[in-house]
C-alpha cells in the first residue's frame, strides 16, 4: 500500500480537486492525506483571532464569506444535483458549528477545533466526488487513529494499532481519504501537528503501516539543487538521504515539512516528492541511501540573528558555556550554529521574540553584540572529513561574500555559512555556478 499526501494547493480548486481525483484512482489501494483548500487555513486562523479578540461580528463575516466561496466549489464540482445537495448540507453543518462559538469561553480547544475544519471540508469534499464518480471510497477520520501523547508527540505504537484495524474491517474498499494536520491530543481534545503537518501524517500512516512508498504531492518538480525563486537554471535533485533531506527542509527547502522524513526514516519506508501540475516527472526519492562523495543542493533560512559573547572570564573556565545555553534553555529558544574561541562565543538563533530578555542575561557574563538580518546558507550532500576538498570548493565560490560565520564538521551532511540577507542571492547563485553549473559546462 502506498500513502500519498497532496497539499492546499493541489485541492486548492474543483478542477484541481478532479486533476487530483484521476491521479489516486489509478493503481492499487492506498491512503490519501489532505490538506485543506488553499487559503482556508488563512481564513480559519483570521476567524479565531477576531473570537479571541471578543470580535463575533467581524468573525461570522468571515465564516459567511467562506461559506460562499466553498458552495460556488460544490456547484462548480459535482455533475448531479443530489451530490451537490448532500454536500452542501454537510458543509452548512460545518459553518453552523463555526457560528456556534462565542468570545466569552474562547480558548485554546475551541481554537483548535476550529483550525480543523479545513481538512475535514476538504477530505469530505473529494470522498463525495469520488463516490459520485463510481470510486470504492472510505473517508476515515484523522480522530480514530492519530493521537498524541503526554509531551505532544504521536503515540506510535496507537496510531498503528487503530490503522490496521480501521484496514482489516473496511478491506473492501480500493481507496482510504484522511486529513491531514489534525489529531487528538492525551486528553482527547482536538489537537493539531502544527502548520505543515500535513506531510507529518503522511509519514506518520506509512511508517504505522510500513507502507510500500509515501508521496508527497506539490507544485514543483522535487526538490531542486537550489532556491528558483532566487536562481537562474536550478534542477530537481533525484535522490536524498533522509539526513540530507532533513538538513535541507530545516534550512530553508519548504517543499517538505522539517519532521515529515523522521518517521519514514527509521521504518525505511521511502519518501517520493512529486508535482501535481506535471505527474509525469520523476521528482525526488529520499531513503536511507548515501551517494558518496556527492553534493546534492543548496539550502537558505532568513531571518536569523547572530549573538556574540565575549568574555576574559572564559579562558579555561569549565562551565562557562553551560551558562551561556543555559539562557537560551530558559527562554526556549533554540540556536541554528556555534562558534567559540579562547574567550568569545557567537552562536545564531531564527526566533527574536525573546532576545532582549536573553541578551540583558547574557550581559552578566559578557559583552555582547547582537547582528540582526542576517541569513544561513547551507550546502548538502556526503561532505564527511575523509573526502578532501569538498570545504574548499564551497569555500572558493563564495570567496566575494563577507562570511560572519562558518559551521563545518559537526555534521557529514553539510556545511554552513552564516551572511548578511542583503548578500544572500548572490551568495546562492555562486555556490550554483561553481557546484552544479561548472559540472554541466
Amino acid at each position: 500500500m502506498k500513502v500519498l499526501k497532496f497539499g492546499g494547493t493541489s485541492v486548492g480548486s474543483p478542477q484541481r480537486i478532479k486533476e487530483v481525483a484521476s491521479l489516486i484512482t489509478e493503481g492499487g489501494k492506498k491512503i490519501v492525506v489532505l490538506s485543506a483548500m488553499s487559503g482556508t487555513t488563512n481564513s480559519l486562523v483570521e476567524i479565531t483571532d477576531y473570537f479571541k479578540k471578543k470580535n463575533p461580528e467581524a468573525a461570522n463575516n468571515v465564516i459567511n464569506g467562506l461559506r460562499r466561496k466553498y458552495m460556488q466549489h460544490v456547484d462548480e464540482l459535482y455533475s448531479t444535483e443530489q451530490m451537490k445537495k448532500q454536500t452542501k448540507e454537510l458543509l452548512e453543518e460545518i459553518f453552523m458549528y463555526l457560528h456556534s462559538f462565542s468570545s466569552s469561553d474562547f480558548g485554546e480547544h475551541e481554537e483548535k477545533a476550529i483550525l480543523a475544519q479545513g481538512e475535514i471540508m476538504s477530505t469530505n469534499m473529494m470522498t463525495n466526488y469520488l463516490r459520485e464518480t463510481g470510486v470504492n471510497v472510505l473517508l476515515i477520520s484523522a480522530f480514530d487513529f492519530l493521537k498524541l501523547d503526554e509531551n505532544k508527540e504521536p503515540e506510535l505504537s496507537y496510531i498503528a494499532k487503530q490503522l490496521k484495524a480501521i484496514l482489516k474491517s473496511n478491506s473492501q474498499y480500493d481507496l482510504y481519504i484522511t486529513q491531514g494536520f489534525v489529531c487528538l491530543d492525551h486528553e482527547g481534545h482536538i489537537d493539531n501537528l502544527q502548520r505543515g503537518g500535513s506531510d507529518y501524517t503522511a509519514s506518520l500512516i506509512g511508517a504505522a503501516l510500513r507502507a510500500e512508498e509515501i508521496q508527497i504531492w506539490t507544485d514543483i518538480d522535487g526538490m531542486h539543487n537550489n532556491d528558483p525563486r532566487f536562481v537562474e537554471n536550478t534542477t530537481p535533485v533525484r535522490q536524498l538521504n533522509f539526513e540530507e533531506a532533513a538538513e535541507l527542509a530545516y534550512f530553508g527547502a519548504k517543499i517538505l515539512h522539517p519532521t515529515c522524513v523522521q518517521p519514514a526514516r527509521f521504518t525505511d519506508v521511502p519518501v517520493r516528492l512529486l508535482n501535481t501540475m506535471n505527474p509525469t516527472a520523476p521528482g525526488t526519492i529520499i531513503n536511507n541511501e548515501m551517494l558518496p562523495g556527492n553534493i546534492k543542493a543548496v539550502a537558505a533560512k532568513d531571518g536569523i540573528t547572530a549573538i556574540k559573547i565575549v568574555s576574559s572570564r572564559m579562558l579555561l573556565a569549565p562551565g562557562f558555556l553551560r551558562k551561556i545555553f543555559e539562557v537560551f534553555e530558559r527562554y526556549r529558544t533554540s540556536v541554528d550554529m556555534v562558534a567559540t574561541s579562547e574567550i568569545g562565543v557567537t552562536v545564531s538563533i531564527d526566533n527574536k521574540d525573546r532576545l532582549a530578555a536573553i541578551t540583558e542575561e547574557l550581559k552578566k557574563l559578557g559583552t555582547v553584540t547582537v547582528d540582526e538580518n542576517m541569513c544561513i546558507v547551507c550546502v548538502v550532500g556526503d561532505m564527511a572529513w575523509t573526502h578532501a576538498g569538498f570545504e574548499s570548493i564551497v569555500a572558493d565560490a563564495l570567496k566575494e561574500v563577507p562570511l560572519r560565520m562558518i559551521s563545518y564538521g559537526a555534521s557529514d551532511h553539510n556545511i554552513s555559512f552564516l551572511i548578511r540577507e542583503n548578500d544572500k542571492q548572490a551568495a546562492l547563485q555562486a555556490l550554483s555556478d561553481k557546484l552544479f553549473n561548472t559540472a554541466k559546462k
